[in-house]
């Protein structure tokens, strides 16, 4: 015994399933978001690579500079040494490719307001104080960028001065 009802209600809640599977499909959602998509995937994925590009770079523009200021540090720690210190730049840093170029230099000099002016060894400086031994370390390095990019260079030189008194 069937209800005509209830027969008629199941038929109906059965047929808007089916009808709904099928509508969806023809409204163009679907396809829209697989366009949508597979227009704007690769544009990220390049804003992606390009933002971890910029992102290595100053990274190893921070190490490079990092280098320098360790090289100052140990003459500080250690006095001249021109080969110890060189060493100290190379070995701060895990980046293979820093070199400590120019080599360290030590000379005597007198601090001012606009920077320090080189002096002979032992003489007196324009406010009474005998002049300072400084040392100058420097490091340099290469970065290649991950992908070519129109009108940017391919390669950056990257170089980091550190000038520090050490008596």
């Amino acid at each position: 015994m069937y209800r005509s009802g209830s027969f008629i209600r199941q038929l109906t809640t059965r047929m808007s399933l089916l009808s709904r599977a099928f509508v969806s499909d023809r409204d163009g959602i679907r396809g829209a978001s697989a366009i949508e998509f597979a227009v704007v995937a690769p544009v990220m994925a390049l804003a992606s690579i390009c933002t971890i590009d910029v992102g290595m770079g100053l990274y190893r523009n921070l190490q490079v500079e990092n280098a320098a200021q360790i090289g100052a540090q140990y003459a500080a720690l250690h006095g001249f040494n021109a080969t110890a210190i060189s060493n100290a730049i190379t070995n701060a840093t895990s980046y293979s490719g820093v070199t400590a170029s120019p080599a360290p230099t030590e000379f005597c000099g007198c601090a001012s307001t606009s920077g320090i002016s080189v002096a002979t060894c032992g003489s007196q400086c324009s406010g009474g104080v005998v002049a300072g031994t400084y040392i100058t370390a420097s490091a340099q390095s290469t970065y290649t960028t991950l992908l070519p990019y129109p009108l940017v260079p391919n390669s950056y030189a990257l170089s980091a001065q550190s000038t520090l008194r050490i008596q």
